[in-house]
This record gives structure tokens, C-alpha cells and sequence, in this order.
């Protein structure tokens, strides 16, 4: 029902603020589309204006039919001037006075007709002051540059706010599925944390039951099984808080690693021990090719030691059956190499770069078939990129994973 209601609220809003671009963008042009007919009316009356005042001057009308002198393109383009002003159409113009049936020049200014964007207006001269049929036309620049210095302002703002509705719509998204993920995974979190806690407490507590029931009890055998499965569910319990407890705390900064000189592959060999126990109770097997030449690196040995033991733990709760893990040293550039490969169940390319996320555990239909909180290899990577490391994975389903640990050298 919450996924519906997100999905829903996405969708609604997403379709709102596309109507309202749309009504936008609609609004910019037909307010480019009434300053393009603001254009042409004043152009128009800017010419009928200077055109009915030339004719009024029947005199010049008439040397302009005969040639066409410096007073009179004076003129025209003082009567020109004056009606732009007046009309408030503060743009560039050029005029030419012309015969239509034989097309023959008679004045003319900066620019002409020819322009390949330029926009003309035909008017001609009253037949009373021009018998010959005299014609003034009005040139002016592309209607452009008139438009857009007339919205300016009111354009650019548009423009932006569209912008920054649209990447605030889109941080919000972002946000909101990001908040869903992480409700969605804290959510997976107490379910696992739950279970893993029941278990060991409920052992814990039958073991004392039958302390307390066994008429036996006495006997030292008993009592040392009974106090070990207590001790061995506490020390689980203890091992389970510390690991949620010290993420915490890494991501917080509050740990300071204490980073000296180390000897890796001695490291390798010492995880080893913490593991063996278990390779050896699955009859798994282990192949070591330490080759790196270069293996010292500075680093903090018991986060270090605690990463490889999650690799390493990893490839043996995911094994097929029988554990097949492989550990490889190596040089490359300025850096050690460690490579640790297991041929298990191996990961989804779909999930592969989600499961150094905090909390997630990728989905094996039964959520408690393998163990955890789905904090290792986010704990692994916080510790590798610590160090100046990187950590990546390669795998393929159902024919293992390959981690590979990059760490500069001391």
C-alpha cells in the first residue's frame, strides 16, 4: 500500500508539473507571438506616419521623382527617427524610396531589402503629391533581436525558474526514493536483528531450564555443557552488538584506526585461524597463492584482520556445498592486490553494486537461510577506503564471486 501511495504521489506530481512547463512554455510563446504583432503594428504605423507626412510636402514629393538629393534622405530619415521615438520602437531601420513597375533606386540608407532577414513594409506615397507612384519602404532588422530585448528579462526568469523547478522536482524524487530504500532496509535490519537476537536468547534460556530441571545437574560434565552453550550464545550475542555498535561508530568517525607497518600476508595467515574451525566443520577447501613481491602496507591490524575474516566468512556461508576459496597476493603499479574468490552461489549483476550498502542482504527466498545483518561488506569497504583502498566485485550467479582489495603500499 505505501509502495502504491509513493509510486502514486510521483506519478500525480510529475504529471502536474508537466502541465504546468507546457502551460509555461505556451504562456513564452504567445507572449513572443503579441510582441511579433507589436513589431509589425508599430512598423506599420511608423511608416504610415512618415509616409502621409512626405506626402503632405508636395514639393519634395515632386524633386523625388526627378532625383532624389542629401535634403531630402535628411528628411525622410528625420520624419523616420521622430515616429520611432515617438511609437517607443527603439531598433535599427533602414528606408528606400522606389518606381514599383520600373524598380529603380531612389534612396536608400544603411541596409537593404536584400538582407536576408530583414522585414519589410511597402507603403506609397499619396497620388496627389507622387503622380509617378512613388513608394517608401521601411526595413528593419529580424524581429528577433526586437523580441527578445522587449521580453528580456521577463524570458530569463521564466527560463530559470523552469530550471530550478525542475531540478528541485527531481532532488525531491531523489530524496524521497532514497528515504524509501532506507526505510525499507532499517525495516529488513530489525526484522534480521530480531530474529538473530531470539536465537541465542532462547537457547540461553532453555539451557538454564534444564540446569534447573536436571536432578543431575551436579555432575561436572553436565554443568560444563550447560555453561558452555550459555557462554558460546553470549559470546554470539556480544560478537552480533559489537559489529552493529562499531559500524556505527566508523561512520561517525569516532574509531580511530591506529595504522603501523604490516606484514599482509601474516595477516591472511592469522584470519585464517579465526576461520579455520569453520572451513574445516564444512570440509571446505583453501587455496593460498601469496605472490606479491611488495606486501607491507600501513594499516590498523584488527580492523584489517576483521575485514579478510567477513570475506573470508562470506564465501563459506554461500559455498554450494563444499567451500572452494581461493586467496591471491599480487603487484600492480604502487599497490598490493589481494584477491579472494569462492565458486558459491555467487551474486545477480543486478544486486552487485548494492551489496556494499549498509543493511542490504540480496534475497534468497527464505530472508534467514544464511545469517547476518547485512553489515559486512559495508563494514569491509568503510575499512578499505580508510586505508586508501578500494574494494570491487566481480560475480556471476551460481559460479562464485571475486573480491578484489587494491591497498597502497606503506
Amino acid at each position: 500500500m505505501k509502495l502504491n501511495r509513493t509510486y502514486s504521489f510521483i506519478a500525480i506530481s510529475s504529471i502536474a508539473l508537466l502541465i504546468l512547463l507546457i502551460i509555461q512554455v505556451n504562456w513564452i510563446l504567445q507572449s513572443a507571438k503579441i510582441k511579433e504583432e507589436l513589431f509589425n503594428e508599430k512598423a506599420n504605423m511608423v511608416l504610415s506616419k512618415t509616409a502621409d507626412a512626405l506626402s503632405a510636402d508636395k514639393e519634395t514629393c515632386r524633386n523625388m521623382e526627378v532625383s532624389v538629393g542629401n535634403n531630402d534622405i535628411r528628411k525622410i530619415d528625420s520624419l523616420f527617427s521622430h515616429y520611432m521615438k515617438f511609437y517607443n520602437f527603439h531598433i535599427n531601420y533602414s528606408f528606400q524610396v522606389m518606381q514599383p513597375k520600373s524598380n529603380e533606386l531612389k534612396a536608400a540608407n544603411d541596409f537593404t531589402a536584400n538582407d536576408f532577414t530583414a522585414n519589410v513594409y511597402n507603403k506609397r506615397l499619396d497620388e496627389v503629391a507622387s503622380k509617378n507612384g512613388l513608394e517608401l519602404k521601411l526595413i528593419l532588422p529580424d524581429k528577433k533581436q526586437f523580441i527578445i530585448e522587449e521580453m528580456g528579462t521577463l524570458f530569463i526568469a521564466s527560463v530559470i525558474l523552469i530550471l530550478v523547478v525542475l531540478v528541485m522536482f527531481w532532488r525531491t524524487i531523489l530524496s524521497l526514493m532514497k528515504e524509501k530504500k532506507i526505510s525499507e532496509h532499517t525495516t529488513d535490519f530489525l526484522n534480521n536483528m530480531t530474529h538473530e537476537f531470539k536465537t541465542p536468547l532462547t537457547n540461553i534460556a532453555l539451557a538454564v531450564k534444564m540446569m534447573l530441571k536436571d536432578s543431575n545437574i551436579r555432575q561436572e560434565d553436565k554443568i560444563k555443557h550447560y555453561s558452555g552453550i550459555i557462554l558460546d550464545e553470549n559470546k554470539k550475542l556480544r560478537l552480533q552488538v559489537e559489529q552493529v555498535l562499531s559500524m556505527t561508530a566508523l561512520e561517525r568517525g569516532e574509531i580511530p584506526l591506529q595504522k603501523t607497518e604490516l606484514d599482509f600476508h601474516e595477516l591472511i595467515h592469522e584470519s585464517l585461524k579465526y576461520i579455520s574451525v569453520q572451513l574445516e566443520h564444512q570440509e571446505g577447501t583453501l587455496q593460498l597463492n601469496l605472490g606479491a613481491d611488495r606486501f607491507v602496507v600501513m594499516g590498523d591490524k584488527i580492523h584489517l584482520i576483521n575485514a579478510l575474516c567477513n570475506l573470508i566468512d562470506n564465501a563459506i556461508k554461500y559455498a554450494k556445498e563444499k567451500a572452494e576459496i581461493s586467496i591471491q597476493t599480487l603487484n600492480r603499479d604502487k599497490n598490493l592486490v589481494v584477491v579472494i574468490s569462492d565458486k558459491g552461489i555467487g551474486i545477480e549483476k543486478g544486486y552487485q553494486k548494492k551489496v556494499f550498502d549498509k543493511f542490504f542482504r540480496v534475497p534468497t527466498g527464505d530472508v534467514h537461510d544464511v545469517k547476518g545483518f547485512g553489515l559486512g561488506l559495508a563494514y569491509v569497504k568503510k575499512i578499505v577506503e580508510l586505508h586508501g583502498g578500494s574494494i570491487e566485485l566481480v560475480s556471476e550467479k551460481e559460479k562464485g564471486a571475486t573480491f578484489t582489495i587494491t591497498l597502497p603500499y606503506a
